[in-house]
């Protein structure tokens, strides 16, 4: 089961924000999508989630173009994290969590699987200590938790997370990261829009590396975090390592000297 991009290209106002994007996205696996601001991420990642649609090129899933698809069945398949997503009715965290069961409700009411999802979704957040609360009345961080939480009540089959870590703690920011890996191993599809490199190496299956609205590099960590591309995307001097348990950490030196 796969995600595709074939020569996908975007632009607003004819200004481009992404040309001739070839690229393949497996279920069962975390994706991390990486590259300097402006290089066309979030723009990547909605096009996935059929949220914009290309100048030319198709996104496509399992071989269906996804702007094709009925939005009721694209939900049900792809739910999407979105950066900065915000709050503006005094709803109860509960509540908002619940509507990522729209897509899947018949009449009104919620259904036993509705609220065993629910239910499952805010204890894998750690959300249900703030259930009753309103969601405007909630820190960032706990925000964005609520947040993922109505992507994961949906159940979906892909989930799409456009910097998922913001406003989060550091001990919450691996709580997620540990919690969506824990989703593609699970035979979930997992795609997420980071900027921190140092968390992409730690659990990324695979990455994509954009620049200046290109595909720079794909492929696992070895192939796309090298030096060299490091030094070409953000201008870096950095190198891969292995600390004294075995797993690959990123050191940073400084930015290339001219």
């Amino acid at each position: 089961m796969t995600l595709t991009v074939r020569n996908l290209c975007f632009a607003y106002a004819h200004q481009p924000i992404l040309e001739g994007i070839d690229a393949t996205f497996d279920a069962g696996k975390f994706t991390v999508i990486l590259g300097p601001n402006g290089a066309g991420k979030s723009t990547l990642l909605a096009s996935l989630a059929g949220i914009l649609k290309p100048q030319t090129g198709t996104a496509s899933l399992h071989g269906t173009d996804i702007t094709r698809m009925p939005p009721t069945a694209r939900a049900r398949q792809i739910g999407l994290l979105p950066q900065g997503a915000e709050t503006h009715w005094a709803i109860s965290s509960e509540a908002l969590v619940a509507l990522g069961r729209i897509p899947h409700m018949r009449g009104a009411g919620t259904s036993a699987d509705d609220r065993r999802a629910i239910s499952a979704a805010m204890s894998a957040t750690a959300t249900e200590g703030f259930a009753h609360r309103p969601v405007t009345l909630l820190s960032g961080g706990e925000r964005a938790r609520v947040l993922l939480a109505r992507v994961l009540a949906g159940e979906p089959e892909w989930i799409l997370a456009d910097e998922p870590l913001a406003n989060l703690d550091p001990g919450f920011q691996l709580d997620i990261l540990h919690l969506l890996r824990q989703q593609a191993e699970a035979g979930k599809g997992v795609i997420a829009v980071l900027h921190d490199l140092q968390y992409a190496v730690r659990f990324a299956d695979h990455l994509v590396l954009l620049h200046q609205g290109r595909l720079f590099a794909q492929g696992g960590v070895d192939d796309v975090i090298t030096p060299a591309n490091l030094a070409d995307v953000y201008g870096i001097d950095a190198n891969l390592f292995k600390d004294e348990e075995g797993a690959v950490q990123l050191f940073i030196k400084g930015k290339v000297r001219p």
